[in-house]
């Protein structure tokens, strides 16, 4: 089990703070995409499903972690916080990934309405991968000795690896003949994934480099609901935008009433 560091009241506050942000944020994005379903096709109505299934999943994790946190530490005499014996549960986040990291490329691809054999073959290889990913990094995160994480991290790396290969080369292909608008939202939408994905395998490497401490235990909370935050709500919003430059593309409106029909 992983020995919690004394922190000081900044660093507790820090944590504490930033997750209670990150809880707030999923519910209102949650709230929002429920909400932003009525403004866009029935086409597009999946994907929009799936961003709020994304951070309505994780809103729920956030406010375990946040419990499990308050519940690991307590204000001593000293003015520190120190560990009050219960473990800190950071499995949730782990839980958390390997529902909502699928759901997260699903929506991508659903968002852009391709057709039916292209999108169920890309979207079935990037839930399999991504479900790889999650699971082959988990033992890692959770193995005592470097050498083992070293090992499942190289591991988890080669479905991160083909992930990026199908999001940023198949799914190009596949977008082709989308309008300029939507090919720039789709490659922005790919780069902030990627960005925010990027922090994940650098915390992993904490361990290897040398970096632990109450400051290390600080930087990897706070930095992991920050990544989260823009990698499911941001997503979520840039997936909402898609939708919208896509039905401007092709002229389409929610107001728009069907034709009448006469005898």
């Amino acid at each position: 089990m992983h020995v919690l560091p004394e922190l000081g009241f900044a660093q507790f506050s820090l944590v504490y703070n930033t997750l209670s942000l990150a809880i707030a944020a999923m519910f209102a994005s949650f709230a929002f995409f429920v909400m932003a379903r009525s403004q866009v096709t029935a086409k597009y109505r999946p994907a929009l499903v799936m961003s709020a299934l994304v951070v309505g999943i994780a809103g729920y994790h956030y406010f375990r972690i946040f419990e499990s946190w308050s519940d690991a530490y307590v204000l001593a005499e000293s003015g520190m916080y120190v560990a009050t014996g219960e473990p800190f549960n950071d499995a949730y986040r782990y839980v958390d990934w390997l529902l909502t990291v699928p759901l997260l490329v699903a929506e991508l691809v659903a968002v852009l309405a391709l057709p039916k054999s292209t999108r169920g073959s890309i979207m079935t290889r990037l839930i399999i991968a991504t479900v790889l990913m999650i699971g082959t990094g988990y033992p890692g995160e959770i193995a005592t000795d470097i050498t083992t994480r070293a090992i499942w991290g190289a591991v988890s790396t080669v479905p991160f690896v083909y992930i990026l290969y199908v999001l940023f080369v198949e799914l190009s292909r596949a977008a082709a003949n989308e309008s300029g608008e939507v090919k720039t939202l789709l490659n922005n939408t790919r780069l902030l994934l990627f960005a925010t994905w990027g922090f994940y395998p650098i915390a992993y490497l904490f361990p290897q480099l040398g970096i632990d401490g109450a400051w290390a235990t600080v930087g990897l909370q706070v930095g992991y609901s920050i990544a989260d935050i823009a990698a499911k709500c941001g997503y979520g919003v840039m997936i909402y935008a898609i939708a919208r430059a896509k039905m401007e593309a092709a002229g389409e409106s929610v107001d728009a009433a069907p034709a009448m029909r006469h005898a």
